[in-house]
């Protein structure tokens, strides 16, 4: 049975937030999956900012790359996994300041991420970044990013059961 959310919408739209929310409400255990990394002062405070939200009780892992690996071994029908989010696990594969793994590449996690999705066991909801709504960027490497967050997001949201779009704070549903 297909269990896959994805969660879509701008920078603090409230994606976070409403992924929170349902993960609560299902009252099975939580695993909080950050793909996030510690870079400066200023996005450890954005990191703390969503931990003290989230409940004590809920089991945090931090992976910024090998998310497919973790998703794999944390996959049970009796909870409930956010991965939050598939934005920041994308920029720090293919940010060369990101120090992204020597043993791999982007399009391999890819890919084998993909592969895993359709046959996930568990209930998962996956928070991304729509970045696609403004202009193109200037630079390769903001445009190869936003390339690649968008063909993410097209091919999540094929093998989603549910898909919505946050914008201010309010959940529109796609799918």
């Amino acid at each position: 049975m297909n269990n896959i959310t994805l969660i879509l919408g701008g920078a603090r739209s409230g994606k976070s937030v409403y992924a929170e929310k349902l993960a609560n409400e299902s009252n099975l255990p939580v695993t909080y999956i950050a793909t996030a990394q510690v870079y400066d002062d200023e996005f450890k405070a954005r990191i703390q900012h969503h931990k003290n939200r989230r409940p004590v009780h809920w089991m945090l892992v931090e992976e910024p790359h090998h998310l497919t690996q973790t998703l794999a071994d944390l996959a049970a029908s009796n909870q409930y996994l956010i991965v939050d989010c598939l934005t920041l696990w994308l920029a720090q594969w293919i940010c060369p300041d990101c120090n992204p793994p020597k043993d791999s590449s982007w399009q391999l996690e890819r890919d084998q991420f993909l592969l895993l999705l359709p046959t996930f066991s568990g209930r998962i909801i996956l928070v991304s970044n729509e970045v696609g709504m403004g202009i193109v960027p200037l630079g390769e490497i903001n445009r190869q990013f936003q390339d690649e967050q968008g063909r993410l997001n097209q091919a999540v949201a094929t093998v989603a059961k549910n898909v919505t779009f946050i914008a201010a704070g309010l959940p529109i549903k796609l799918k």
